[in-house]
């Protein structure tokens, strides 16, 4: 399961699926290359552009493309072939920071980034 939360947004005409994936330990700019690629793209289209990316942020990606589209299917009874991504956005998380001996006694920081990844599917059927 990822780690992270689904909420179902109910407006008067359309459904929206929002999926999160928290923490992951990828720098906001690496991820965010990819998100730009899939903003407003449908599910399918979605899909096999981020197979075929050679990016390790790609693989996060997909599999938070899966989980929404899964949930939407099953708990609100969409077609995946109607979903498109209507939002996509990539924050920064906190860094994680470990310390690295060096000469002398001394020691260098080590800075792990860490970002958030939103996804909001749309029914475009609807």
């Amino acid at each position: 399961m990822i780690k992270g939360q689904q909420k179902y947004l109910r407006s008067s005409t359309e459904v929206n699926v929002l999926a999160q994936y928290k923490y992951i330990c990828m720098s906001v700019f690496k991820a965010r290359r990819i998100i730009d690629q899939i903003r407003g793209c449908s599910y399918e289209e979605t899909l096999l552009i981020l197979q075929f990316m050679p990016y390790r942020a790609s693989f996060y990606i997909l599999k938070l493309v899966y989980s929404a589209a899964a949930n939407a299917s099953h708990n609100m009874g969409l077609n995946k072939a109607d979903l498109f991504i209507s939002q996509a956005e990539v924050n920064g998380g906190p860094i994680t920071k470990k310390l690295r001996p060096r000469a002398r006694g001394r020691n260098y920081p080590i800075k792990r980034p860490t970002c958030h990844i939103t996804i909001v599917l749309k029914d475009k059927s609807k």
